[in-house]
Formats: structure tokens, C-alpha cells, sequence
């Protein structure tokens, strides 16, 4: 049963495109916590200086909580803001120090090493000239971090042990759009597993289905799977 308040006080600054977005998304889904939705529009002149006001830096997503007087940009931050003040069960951060390390680690990890390549991947495709010089050099990159992750994971369980984690609400949003541009194949079948089983928690559905009309404006959108791709939100 959804959990109910009196008083709306969290509101998440966001776009449906994005993917640190949908890390922060599926852990609020995950959790069952109330909240607000505001789509930022940075392309709208008098919405990007609204928002320049409450994320000076125009870091998205950005997390307001009205009763907490307190706003928050990084989104491992906000997860575990989350975590901490508006838990649900079971937790995505583990209360021992050594188990929520290893969380942490691997949260980073899909941060910085899956969707930094990713999204510089895509933002080559987008160049002017559409030359796409170094968009080789990200890909191996990826190719890398698909070999660690592989090493990383197990037959059963998530990245990081038995529950769903913070860890996987970062690896969700990665490993889509990664494969999209790398695909697995059959050099990493644990991966191949692991990022099927991803696709398919309700969360993580929830936040893609959400995002499909907006779709159509990734670069690679033709390479999306199938029952996410934009055209089947009009089927």
C-alpha cells in the first residue's frame, strides 16, 4: 500500500530524459515516497533562470524538501538524504559500514566510469561538424568498465549482494542507454543477465515508460529496446 502524507514537502527538479534523473526517480519509486515532480525546461528562458535559482550550478536533478528546508543537487547525496529521512524497506543503503561501502563503491562506479563515457558518447554524436573524433576512445572506455562489472557480478543477487541497492538504482539508468551504444553481446553474459533483470523491476520500468515521449529526442533512439522506444507509446 502507497504510503500517504498530509503534506506534499518533497519536490525533485528533473527531465525525464535524463538519466541521473532516473537514478533518483527509481529510488524514490523503490522507497514509496511521496513527491513532486517539476519538469525543467533549461531550453525556456524564464525556467532555466527559476531553476538557476534553486540549483545555482544547474545541476539536475535537484531535490527540495520544504519541511527539512533543504535542497540538495548530487544525486548519491539525494539518495541517501532519501534513504536516511524517508526510508522505505528495505533500505538502499545498508546499515553496516563494510556492506554500504561496497554500495557506495559501486554506485560511484557506474557514475563515473558508465555513464561519464556514455553520455560523452552521445555528446559526440551531437557535434556540429558530426565528426565524432573521439567517440572511439569512449566506447573502449566502456568496454572496460563492462569487463569490471562483469568480474563484479554473481548468478544471483544485485551488484552489490542480495537486495536492491542504491548501487543498482545508479547501474539502471547507465547500463540502458551504455548497451545502446555498446551492446554486451556475448562477452558478458552476467552483464547481459543482470541488466535484463534490471529492465524488468517494477521501478525501473515505471521511470522508462514515464520517459518514452521524450525519446525522440536521443540521438540513438532507433537502438532502444524495443517495448521503450518512442513510437510504442503511441501503439
Amino acid at each position: 500500500m502507497a504510503r500517504k502524507t498530509s503534506l506534499m514537502t518533497l519536490i525533485l527538479h528533473q527531465h525525464p530524459l535524463a538519466s541521473f534523473c532516473h537514478k533518483v526517480l527509481i529510488a524514490l519509486y523503490e522507497s514509496d515516497i511521496p513527491f513532486e515532480a517539476v519538469l525543467v525546461d533549461l531550453g525556456d528562458e524564464a525556467a532555466r533562470t527559476a531553476f538557476l535559482q534553486i540549483s545555482p550550478l544547474g545541476k539536475m536533478p535537484a531535490l527540495r524538501d520544504e519541511a527539512r528546508d533543504r535542497t540538495l543537487f548530487e544525486t548519491s547525496v539525494i539518495i541517501e538524504y532519501l534513504d536516511r529521512y524517508y526510508p522505505g524497506s528495505p533500505r538502499l543503503l545498508p546499515e553496516d559500514f563494510e556492506a554500504a561501502l561496497d554500495v557506495r563503491l559501486w554506485d560511484r562506479f557506474f557514475d563515473l566510469y558508465v555513464q561519464e563515457p556514455m553520455q560523452q558518447i552521445v555528446s559526440e554524436r551531437m557535434r556540429p561538424d558530426g565528426s565524432e573524433a573521439r567517440a572511439d576512445q569512449h566506447r573502449a572506455a566502456l568496454g572496460r568498465s563492462y569487463a569490471v562489472i562483469e568480474k563484479k557480478l554473481d548468478a544471483t543477487g544485485w551488484v552489490a549482494g542480495q537486495t536492491f541497492t542504491m548501487a543498482d538504482c545508479a547501474a539502471a539508468p547507465a547500463l540502458f542507454y551504455a548497451e545502446t551504444l555498446v551492446p554486451f553481446g556475448n562477452e558478458y553474459p552476467k552483464l547481459a543477465t543482470y541488466h535484463e533483470r534490471l529492465m524488468q523491476r517494477p521501478s525501473v520500468v515505471r521511470v522508462l515508460q514515464e520517459a518514452m515521449p521524450y525519446f525522440k529526442y536521443y540521438p540513438y533512439r532507433e537502438r532502444l529496446p524495443v517495448q521503450f522506444r518512442p513510437d510504442a507509446a503511441d501503439s
